[in-house]
């Protein structure tokens, strides 16, 4: 195992709260990720990912 989990990163981009999935060691490596690809956007929260909750909202696109 490479020690990393999965993070949901929750965002606000241009007024419109929005989620993403990340790979990542720890929480603050997760925010940080985000952060550098969307340097304009505040960061509201970091949790483990689960499968349940995020199914039902689906991240945003990757790119």
């Amino acid at each position: 195992m490479n020690g990393h989990v999965q993070f949901a990163v929750g965002l606000k981009l241009n007024g419109r709260p929005l989620h993403q999935i990340v790979d990542a060691e720890d929480a603050l490596i997760a925010a940080l990720r985000v952060k550098a690809e969307h340097p304009d956007a505040s960061i509201t929260y970091v949790r483990r990912a689960n499968r349940r909750g995020d199914a039902r909202h689906p991240p945003m696109a990757a790119g």
